[in-house]
């Protein structure tokens, strides 16, 4: 097991890839933390995890408040003394063409997106800060390098997101915190369920491996992210995508 004696933090973790992210973290071996507005879910996924043997603690957490998320940091240090691992998961979409978005639509995405993750970066690197050790991962999209229709504010704050990624690596690489990003193509998930079959055929039609990727193809890179495998890798985006978009 590759996480054994680790703290994981997952926001969004309560459900989809955040939820698979949160189960692999826990069968290699770490004690997890769910971050979550709907702590009715988070609470399921934390009893899912101490199934596995491990220890779980469910916190309800909204990303745009940093205050919020300092309070849940407090909360996480009293139970845990440490966090090892931050896994910025959480997110939202609020579609719409730029003519039609309206105002309220625009701020929504980019403060649970783009600030949340700031916020959560900013709260848990002050801990990592005195570890002298720490693993960030960021999820960010392709949808943020390549733009879509229909997504400004969700490509904005993807695209904020990896930004970030670079700065924040950066700066906290002396004090031996590895942060990056990565950025999933078309994920099989409870919100890509919802499009229409002829919208999931022409996306089909341009991935070169022709098939949808899954929770766990992008749970199992943040795996390798967050352990000793990627210890010379910071700053970076990897994208998973079934070569959806090569760059």
């Amino acid at each position: 097991m590759r996480l054994v004696n680790k703290v994981a933090l997952v926001t969004g973790g309560a459900r989809g890839i955040g939820r698979e992210i949160a189960l692999l973290f826990a069968r290699e071996g770490a004690d997890i933390v769910i971050g979550d507005v709907n702590l009715q879910e988070a609470e399921k996924t934390c009893r899912d995890i101490e199934a596995l043997g491990r220890k779980a603690l469910s916190v309800e957490l909204d990303v745009t408040s940093f205050l919020r998320v300092e309070a849940a940091i407090n909360k996480i240090l009293d139970k845990f003394t440490k966090i090892d691992i931050l896994v910025n998961n959480a997110g939202i979409t609020k579609d719409g063409l730029i003519l039609r978005m309206s105002e309220p639509d625009w701020d929504a995405v980019i403060a649970v997106n783009l600030k949340g993750t700031f916020n959560c970066i900013k709260a848990a690197s002050k801990v990592m800060i005195k570890q002298r050790s720490g693993k960030i991962v960021n999820i960010a999209s392709i949808i943020g390098i390549i733009g879509n229709p229909g997504q400004a504010n969700y490509s904005a704050s993807k695209a904020g997101i990896i930004a970030l990624t670079k700065t924040s690596a950066k700066e906290l690489a002396s004090r031996n915190i590895n942060i990056n990003a990565v950025a999933p193509g078309f994920i099989q998930t409870e919100m890509t369920a919802k499009l229409p079959d002829e919208l999931k055929q022409k996306m089909l039609g341009a991935i070169p491996l022709n098939k949808f990727g899954t929770p766990g193809d992008v749970a199992n890179l943040c795996l390798f992210l967050v352990s000793e495998e990627s210890s010379y890798i910071t700053g970076q985006t990897i994208i998973v995508d079934g070569g959806m978009v090569m760059v």
